[in-house]
Order: C-alpha cells, then sequence, then structure tokens
C-alpha cells in the first residue's frame, strides 16, 4: 500500500464521482432517446494498465468494470494532448467493444507532458448501418452484415475533430445526426473526466495520484478475495440452454465449470457450444471479460459493498473458454445480440455459486432484455429509429425475499423510458405497460414478474424489431422446489382473428392499427409453494400479480371473498406433493434432456471441437436433425415422448464422429 488509508477512501471517493459526473455530463447533453432516457451509456477513469480504476456506481451500465482499453490504445501509436480514440470493433479493439452499435471514446490525460490516466465512455448509438435499422439482428451470421466496423482510429487530432472520420461515420448510418449528437455528449463527459483528474492532481500532487491508481487496484482485490473465500472449496457444475439459434429450433447449450480454491476462482466454460452462425457469439477473446465474470462482481459488492468498483475485483478469477466456442467466438462471427448469451452466461454463474451458497444466491431472473425497436419514416421521409422501452422481468426470487417485479439489473441496469417520451418520439400509441400476471415462479418466496407491453402502430410502413428475445421454450429455473417462471410471449394483434404468435423476429413489417404484445418471461421461485404465507397470497392475488386460480392450484391457498379460507386452505395444502431441492428448470428442459443428456453432449462438443471452425455448426446441426429425425415438431415440449431410440442414435452419431476426429 502506497497511500495511507484515509487519504486512500479520499481518493477513491473522488474518483468515483468524477466518473458519476461524467456520466450525468453525458446524459444530460445526450441527443438520443437511448442515452436520454434508457441511460444505455457509462464512463469511467482508465490507469495506464487500460483498465479501470474509477466506476460509476449509481448510473449508467453497471457491468463493463472489467473492459480493457489497452488494446485499443496500443493500435493507434503515439497520442499528443487532445487526442480522441474511437472504435466500436469487437476483433480489434480485443473485446472492448462488443458489438458495433456501441461507440467506444477513449483519451488521454496528460500531465507534465506524460500520461496520468485515460477517460472512457461508451454509447449504444441507434444505428451504425449494416442489414437492418437499428443494425442488430439475430439471423446475421457475420459480422460484416451487422454495420460498419471501425478500428481504434483518432476520432479527434489534438482538439480538432477528424473530417474525414467524421464523414465516412456519417456516410454508413441512418440516423448520422443523432449519432454525432450522441458522439459529442461523449466528448464532453471526456472533458468533464479531464477537468476532475487536473483538479485531483492539483490537490494531492501527481504521485499520490498514480499510487493512488494503483494501491485501490490492490484494496479492490484483496476484499473480493476475503469475500470468495466465504464460498466453500470445490467444483460446482452448471449447464443452461438459449432457446435457439435463430436460424433453426437448435438449442444452444452453455456449460460451467466453476472451480474455488481458498478464494481463486476458476470459470470453465469446457462443453459451451461452438460459436453459431447467428448474432449472439459473445467476443471475450478468453479473458475475464466483463459479459463472463459479471455475476462474481455482483456476489463481491452484494456481500462487501464497500469494496471500490474496478478490475482489481477479478484479479482471483481465471477463464478456460476454448477458441471458437459460443463464448469465445472466432472473427468474423456476428456479435450483436450478444448479450442474450451473456445474459444466459449470467444464469450459469448464478446457478453454480448457488450449488455453493443456497441460502446467498437467488434462483433465476427473467434471462432477457429485448430492445423493442420500432423503425419508421418521418414525414420529411428521413428514418426514425427508437428503443420503445428496453423490456426486461423480474429477478429471481432468494431465500428470505421475493423477486423484484418488472425490473432485473442483471447485466445492463438500463432504465426504463416514460410512455409520454416514448409516444413524443414514435409513432406508436402504448395501450398498456404493466407487470405480467401469474408470471413470477411459484415458492415459498415468488420469483420476480414479467411485463406486459402492447402497443398500436400508428404509422404507415412501420418495422418492428425485437433483438434478444429469449426464454421462450427454456423457462428461467426455480430453487430448492421453486417453480420456474412462465416463458416469454410475442403476439401480433392479440386476441383477434388475426392473432400471430411469434418466436425470434428478424424485422417485423407491420401496418397501421397493428397491436405488438411483448410479454416477458417471470423469474424463478425459491422454495416449495406450499410454504408460502397465505396473506402473502392473498396480497399477490390482490394486487394483480396471481390470479385466484393459480392462488389455489399451485400454492394451495383458496380465498373466499378475497379472505383466506384457513380451513380448506389446510386441506388442499395437505395434498400437494412436496417438493424436491433441486432445481426445476421446466417440463420443457426435462424433455429434451431425455435425449440430450449433459454426458452425451460434453462428449459431442468434445468431438466437434477436432474440427476445423467452419465445419462444427454444419456438423452439429446434421446430428441433431438426424437425431430428432421423427420427433413431433413442438420437442420438447410439454408433452411426454418417447426418447430412448432418439437417444440410443445420439450415442451412435457420437461414436461414429469420435472415429473420424481421433488421432
Amino acid at each position: 500500500m502506497r497511500l495511507d488509508p484515509v487519504t486512500l477512501e479520499i481518493l477513491g471517493n473522488k474518483v468515483a464521482a468524477a466518473a458519476e459526473e461524467m456520466c450525468f455530463t453525458l446524459q444530460r447533453t445526450g441527443r438520443t432517446l437511448y442515452v436520454k432516457e434508457t441511460a444505455d451509456f457509462a464512463c469511467a477513469l482508465a490507469g495506464l494498465d487500460g483498465t479501470f480504476f474509477a466506476y460509476p456506481r449509481s448510473i449508467g451500465v453497471s457491468g463493463f468494470v472489467a473492459l480493457d482499453c489497452k488494446p485499443a490504445i496500443a493500435a493507434v501509436g503515439e497520442l499528443e494532448p487532445g487526442d480522441v480514440i474511437l472504435t466500436n470493433d469487437p476483433y480489434r479493439s480485443v473485446g472492448l467493444a462488443t458489438h458495433l452499435p456501441d461507440l467506444h471514446l477513449i483519451e488521454p490525460y496528460f500531465h507534465d507532458g506524460r500520461v496520468v490516466a485515460y477517460g472512457w465512455a461508451f454509447v449504444h448509438c441507434s444505428d451504425v448501418g449494416g442489414r437492418v435499422p437499428s443494425s442488430i439482428s439475430p439471423v446475421n451470421h457475420e459480422i460484416f452484415q451487422e454495420g460498419l466496423q471501425i478500428p481504434p482510429v483518432k476520432l479527434v487530432r489534438e482538439g480538432r475533430m477528424n473530417a474525414d472520420v467524421e464523414l465516412l461515420f456519417r456516410a454508413n448510418s441512418r440516423t448520422p445526426d443523432a449519432n454525432m449528437g450522441d458522439i459529442r455528449a461523449m466528448l464532453a463527459a471526456l472533458a468533464t473526466g479531464r477537468r476532475r483528474v487536473e483538479g485531483l492532481i492539483a490537490q494531492h500532487g501527481v504521485e499520490a495520484f498514480l499510487a493512488g491508481q494503483a494501491d485501490l487496484f490492490d484494496y479492490a482485490a484483496e476484499k473480493a478475495r476475503r469475500v470468495l473465500r466465504r464460498v466453500p472449496d470445490g467444483v460446482y457444475r452448471f449447464s443452461d440452454f438459449l432457446d435457439d439459434d435463430a436460424v433453426s429450433s437448435l438449442p444452444v447449450r452453455l456449460a460451467l465449470a466453476l472451480t474455488v480454491r481458498d478464494g481463486i476462482v476458476t470459470l470453465d466454460f469446457t462443453g459451451t457450444d461452438p460459436q453459431v452462425a447467428a448474432a449472439m457469439n459473445v467476443p471475450s477473446h478468453g479473458e475475464p471479460h466483463a459479459w463472463l465474470t459479471l455475476r462474481v462482481l455482483a456476489l463481491v459488492n452484494t456481500l462487501d459493498p464497500t469494496a471500490p468498483l474496478n478490475r482489481g475485483l477479478l484479479r482471483h478469477v481465471a477463464i478456460v473458454a476454448p477458441k471458437g466456442s459460443l463464448v469465445n467466438p472466432e472473427h468474423p462471427a456476428a456479435v450483436g445480440v450478444r448479450h442474450a448469451a451473456a445474459i444466459r452466461v449470467n444464469d450459469l454463474l448464478n446457478g453454480a455459486f448457488g450449488l455453493a451458497l443456497p441460502e446467498t444466491m437467488p434462483a433465476a431472473s427473467s434471462g432477457l432484455v429485448v430492445p423493442l425497436v420500432v423503425a419508421e419514416a418521418t414525414e420529411e421521409g428521413a428514418p426514425n429509429v427508437q428503443v420503445v422501452e428496453p423490456m426486461i422481468g423480474g429477478t429471481g426470487a432468494r431465500y428470505g425475499a421475493d423477486g423484484v417485479d418488472g425490473r432485473d439489473s442483471g447485466i445492463s441496469n438500463l432504465a426504463n423510458n416514460p410512455v409520454e417520451t416514448v409516444e413524443a418520439e414514435v409513432g406508436i400509441e402504448v395501450l398498456r405497460y404493466a407487470l405480467r400476471p401469474d408470471s413470477g415462479g411459484a415458492g415459498r418466496w415468488r420469483g420476480g414478474s414479467g411485463l406486459d407491453l402492447t402497443f398500436r402502430v400508428l404509422g404507415e410502413g412501420s418495422q418492428v424489431l425485437a433483438r434478444g428475445l429469449e426464454r421462450l421454450r427454456f423457462r428461467p429455473w426455480g430453487m430448492r422446489g421453486g417453480h420456474p417462471g412462465a416463458p416469454t410471449e410475442f403476439v401480433l394483434n392479440p386476441g383477434t382473428p388475426g392473432e400471430r404468435c411469434f418466436g425470434k423476429i428478424d424485422v417485423l413489417p407491420v401496418a397501421r392499427g397493428d397491436v405488438v404484445s411483448l410479454r416477458t418471461a417471470g423469474a424463478g421461485g425459491y422454495g416449495d409453494p406450499a410454504e408460502r404465507d397465505p396473506g402473502l397470497v392473498q396480497a399477490d392475488v390482490r394486487r394483480g400479480l396471481v390470479s385466484a386460480e393459480a392462488a389455489r392450484a399451485v400454492y394451495g391457498v383458496v380465498l373466499a371473498d378475497g379472505a383466506v379460507d384457513s380451513a380448506e386452505t389446510a386441506r388442499l395444502r395437505a395434498d400437494l406433493p412436496p417438493r424436491g431441492p433441486a432445481h426445476d428448470h421446466g417440463r420443457e428442459r426435462a424433455v429434451y434432456e431425455q435425449v440430450f443428456t449433459a454426458d452425451l453432449l460434453d462428449r459431442l462438443n468434445a468431438a466437434l471441437f477436432c474440427l476445423p471452425t467452419a465445419r462444427r455448426t454444419a456438423m452439429r446441426r446434421a446430428i441433431h436433425a438426424r437425431v430428432l429425425a421423427d420427433l413431433p415438431g413442438a420437442f420438447p415440449g410439454p408433452e411426454d415422448v418417447p426418447t430412448r431410440t432418439h437417444r440410443a442414435r445420439l450415442v451412435a452419431e457420437i461414436e461414429a464422429l469420435e472415429g473420424r476426429v481421433r488421432p
């Protein structure tokens, strides 16, 4: 420790406040709805190693603490005062950017001719070109379809905007003015950070400022190690699924082996499926990336909220992410909807740590973030692309507490958009924006409810995009006897003869008067529902979160004229079957795993990774098609189907593949 504890605490609070002030500057000067209201942005201060020593707690995206600016800084060469780097390239920035709409700016902060820190800011911008409005489509299969790739370049040189870079950027966006407005807001935020750093150096001296950066990393690492030592040593295995790869009905598996030894954590994703020919790959580059480690940060900061928020929190975390897998794809894999897989990684870590700390970790959250986009033409003919809402669900129930309804800060901490603002920015009429009844998983403690957003389209020629739709098939799991949450539903013109239910969509053309309804999944419950206080069930019914029918059928609570019938409730609960302590992943996953067992999927992926990257997806699809050739089209569904023959087919396919790839 270079600084005394009092000085370090003061300096730590000051740099964190500077990062938060940068964020407030960005939000107040931002141009687009996604910045002004949703708050899909962040700012931070990075040390000389390019990692963040100061990160905001109360504003902006919460999940990017572990990003690394150094590769982007190194890529542009020598920097001068007033230079600002721009990039959105997930591969050339080595995971600083994780999809193309995220614009990242980095400014070196100089003192007496040397760099003493870097300011960083990012925003999710409206459009960077590509095949679809807003640039993100789940069915893109390579990054070239996703928009303009900007390698690390100098957007600003010695205080002057690089006109060539600006022209190139404007020419490749459907919303150039809006994007440049947000870029200028980021430049204002970086200027705020520069002034605050200058003030800190003037007050404390440059050597104390530099020493404080290293000490804050060490302090955070020490605190994180203390928390992680509370996790019992062992190896904890957990797996989960994405519903499909967006271009077929084939589920995508993610697997994790969590190893804990004396507060040292290894996250091994071996067994996770190969990268997909769709946009859900997570460009982690095999590092302890933010998208792979966020649940560790959440655990540490929950059990020790005094730990400073910086990269030091992950010093004792190692990653094993096979190259060419979903969580470490190779160029030019598409990555636009990487957040869908990142959310499932969050569920993986949550489940694995839950095996070690069952009374600390919650059941699964709703497991999705869906920026619901409407693209339309204005009266002047210019495109208007707006995020109506970043749709989420609720948080999972945990020991001693229900989940939070309609809010889940699991990976991003985005805010919702006020209905009045949405209707002023885009041609829709919001008919319903509410919590979704009977969606939270039943339990002694109930899972958080999902959301129901229903709106009418007011203009002609509009399009709807809903990237990140998930949990339509494999539901958020319940814990210790809790039920899984209800699955997601996406419906056009509900309750009419023209009603159509969709799975994942690319671009959905809609006509004037069409009604779009997105009902997000509920979170998992915790504990046996028969042990829930009948008074809490009664309150849930009164609030519209649980129906009287579900109260009776699932919780065994009988209501008469709104009051609990205690005698009938006791009789009914005595007849309910007991719930075991295992996780409840839902009937659909149980049916799927009758054929695709964990050990067989481990063997299949081990064999697939012996093939060249380009052949893995096609081989995996072909094997699944042959195994499932005569199963019902709805497989896996809620009904029982004979599966023994199909499991035997899978074994034969794996053995044949192993024979071909064995050295």
